[in-house]
């Protein structure tokens, strides 16, 4: 697979710019650049935030807590002028509090921005998003019904996963955990195939921390995991966070893509957020703003 030139789009620049995008594509570069041109029917347009790690506190090395807000802010605009189906904050939305109070309180200040974000919101749990809080008091915080999930949009079947349970299945909360014990347990395993089976459409899924890597970031039965999305012949790509920075890996013909966290370093030109449609024929477009790179794939 050849490597082409990776370019990062600016806030006032047009929202489409594929002038020295990554095109990563199969045995045809012509046909996988026609499939992908702007021609084909958009299905689904969805707006992507991960690792804002808000919290009202001062910096800690490289991590600017209370500027995820500001950086935010400069997303929120372009997030208007795209009007996303979806909105999906790929998990770490709150950094650590000392006490639940507090941490409750993180989680309000930065859901009150996101809530108003065009589209339906999602929530892919992260390690910090439960290490005071419990997860069903971040989820009624943030108004979602459960941890993982599926769901439908213009004919693409989309799965939300929860990676935050240690190794003996039991769920992370209450600072019970080490955040490189990270599992998707047996129960959610046979959910996920039993999901997949049903599934009616091509499929994208949007987990924390990485199916793709057995390091300290992965999860520890992602072999597993990535077995299941093999077998069902149906998965397109897994957007991921957690490692803070842009990353991909193509397995098994299944796109695994990391991106760039909003919280690392200070002002906006550190900034980290996209935007992915979704073309008929399965075709994903990723347009990056700041340091989240351009990336597509037919």
């Amino acid at each position: 697979m050849s490597k082409l030139e990776v370019t990062v789009n600016r806030p006032n620049r047009r929202a489409f710019i594929r002038n020295g995008s990554l095109f990563l594509l199969g045995a045809s570069p012509v046909a996988g650049l026609l499939a992908a041109e702007p021609a084909a029917k958009r299905r689904v347009c969805v707006g992507l935030v991960t690792d804002m790690h808000y919290a009202d506190k001062a910096p800690a090395g490289s991590r600017h807590y209370r500027e995820s807000l500001v950086k935010l802010s400069e997303a929120a605009e372009q997030f208007q002028k795209q009007k996303p189906d979806h909105m999906v904050e790929l998990g770490d939305l709150i950094d650590a509090a000392d006490s639940v109070d507090v941490e409750k309180g993180y989680l309000k200040r930065i859901n009150k921005e996101f809530a108003a974000l065009p589209g339906k919101k999602h929530y892919v749990l992260g390690n910090h998003c439960v290490y005071t809080l419990r997860k069903d008091e971040f989820l009624d915080g943030v108004g979602q019904k459960k941890s993982y999930y599926s769901f439908d949009s213009g004919g693409f079947h989309f799965v939300v996963l929860d990676s935050c349970f240690r190794s003996d299945g039991k769920p992370y909360g209450r600072k019970n955990f080490q955040w490189t014990d990270p599992n998707i347990p047996a129960e959610e395993v046979e959910w996920l195939k039993a999901d997949l089976k049903s599934a009616k459409g091509q499929t994208i899924v949007f987990a924390h921390q990485r199916l793709d890597v057995s390091n300290h970031y992965g999860v520890k039965n992602a072999a597993a995991v990535r077995k299941v999305l093999e077998d069902s012949g149906k998965v397109l790509a897994v957007f991921q966070g957690h490692s803070h920075k842009n990353d991909y890996k193509e397995i098994a013909g299944i796109h695994y893509c990391v991106l760039a966290a909003m919280i690392e370093g200070s002002g906006a030109e550190n900034n980290g957020y996209s935007v992915m449609d979704i073309f008929e024929g399965g075709s994903i477009r990723i347009t990056g703003f700041r340091k989240q790179q351009n990336r597509e794939w037919s």
